[in-house]
């Protein structure tokens, strides 16, 4: 097509390409812990939001990165503590996501422990500097609301994990 460049052909003679030869992006690790923390009683769930760098609200679950010497259940404890301020405990694993993305000219697999938490105090607040929203939202509204499909995901599971606990209790009266 005439004043296209070609994908097969490469870039047309005198053009520059984009593409910079002898620059390697380093390939980081990166591994953070976090969940869905629930209040059974109302039965909702507390959410993230953040400003996509469109300025588009994401609600995400809350998850942060590992520090020396915590484990991943006390990380997503933390995590869920210093980003929606409400207190939690562990009930059971959700799964693992894992996704690459760029920044700081890094190329970046990020591992994330999800777990699902149960709430037992605090109040909700955006006080973290990451966060720009927070919000108790209805477990019936999550798979709307949540931005990432792999959240989603595990949202699914952590009703079936409530099902087979809610069988559990009634087999046991």
């Amino acid at each position: 097509m005439p004043g296209s460049a070609g994908r097969s052909g490469g870039a047309k003679p005198g053009r520059r390409t984009r593409r910079r030869r002898g620059r390697r992006l380093t390939t980081v690790d990166e591994t953070s812990a976090g969940g869905l923390v629930v209040d059974a009683e109302r039965r909702c769930a507390a959410l993230i939001g953040r400003l996509d760098r469109h300025g588009k609200l994401l609600w995400s679950l809350p998850k942060g990165h590992i520090e020396d010497g915590e484990t991943t259940e006390q990380t997503a404890v933390r995590e869920v503590k210093e980003e929606t301020g409400i207190s939690a405990t562990v009930l059971s694993p959700l799964g693992t996501i894992d996704y690459w993305f760029v920044a700081d000219r890094r190329r970046v697999h990020k591992t994330v422990h999800h777990f699902l938490l149960e709430a037992y105090g605090g109040e909700l607040s955006d006080e973290d500097v990451e966060v720009t929203e927070v919000a108790w939202v209805p477990l019936h509204e999550l798979d709307t609301r949540l931005a990432y499909a792999d959240e989603r995901k595990l949202v699914r599971k952590a009703r079936e994990l409530f099902h087979e606990t809610a069988a559990a209790d009634e087999a046991a009266d």
